[in-house]
């Protein structure tokens, strides 16, 4: 009996052996290893992302797509930015735009919040529609912040663009009183942004030249023209650069 029970438990220890041995490996051809056949994503291929956002200024009415000042120094970025990484421009701006436009208009974007570049030029036609200036005394900051926030919480990321004085068009006329209430939204945002330690680019001296220099302003005698747009870009190229770099 007990030569019995020795024989039946070496059959099951040997089955249970040979089994394991038989049993077939994972086959690892199927199953890559981690980042096997792939590359991590890292900054030296990582896009440079700049977001534009405005009105008719920075959409670039009455001159070519690529003669906006946002496609501008997107060209003079990638001409002057010493990396190989690709550079993606996003633009939200429409002609007549108020800030409570461009407010509701990002509020319909489904925005990432990691743009390495956030530029902001807005305040015109809420000049030019008459509306109450304590609306560009809430509004302005608000959209300030927003752009903070698109840029990464990061205020060193963010270029406030003043606006442009269409006085000096021939649809303005040399009209002083424009001038007069362009400045006093000029000097609001400016004293706004160095509070919060924002970059303010003053363009608006360029565009004063505008009756004497007829160059500066487009086909349709009241937004700026090519031109125009290429020296406000030599103004903001410097400060766009020095972000990228930090």
């Amino acid at each position: 009996m007990k030569k019995s029970v020795y024989f039946v438990i070496s059959i099951i220890l040997l089955y249970i052996g040979c089994s394991n041995e038989q049993a077939p490996e994972s086959d690892s051809s199927n199953t890559p290893e981690p980042n096997s056949n792939t590359e991590t994503p890292s900054s030296s291929n990582s896009t440079i992302k700049v977001l534009a956002l405005g009105d008719s200024y920075t959409i670039g009415q009455s001159v070519c797509d690529t003669c906006r000042f946002p496609e501008q120094l997107k060209d003079s970025l990638i001409k002057n930015v010493e990396t190989e990484n690709p550079i993606e421009l996003k633009i939200i701006a429409r002609t007549g735009w108020t800030t409570t436009n461009l407010i509701h208009a990002i509020a319909t974007e489904t925005l990432d919040s990691d743009y390495n570049l956030v530029t902001l030029l807005i305040g015109v036609n809420n000049q030019y529609q008459n509306k109450l200036f304590s609306i560009y005394e809430e509004e302005f900051p608000q959209l300030l912040n927003t752009a903070i926030a698109l840029a990464n919480d990061k205020k060193n990321n963010v270029i406030v663009v003043s606006i442009p004085d269409y006085a000096y068009t021939p649809f303005g006329g040399g009209n002083t009183n424009i001038s007069e209430e362009i400045d006093q939204y000029n000097s609001f945002a400016e004293n706004y942004c160095n509070a919060q330690e924002v970059t303010f680019v003053n363009i608006t001296d360029i565009t004063r030249q505008g009756l004497d220099n007829t160059a500066l302003v487009a086909s349709d005698n009241l937004h700026p023209s090519e031109l125009a747009y290429t020296k406000f870009v030599e103004r903001i190229l410097p400060f766009a650069l020095q972000k990228l770099s930090d």
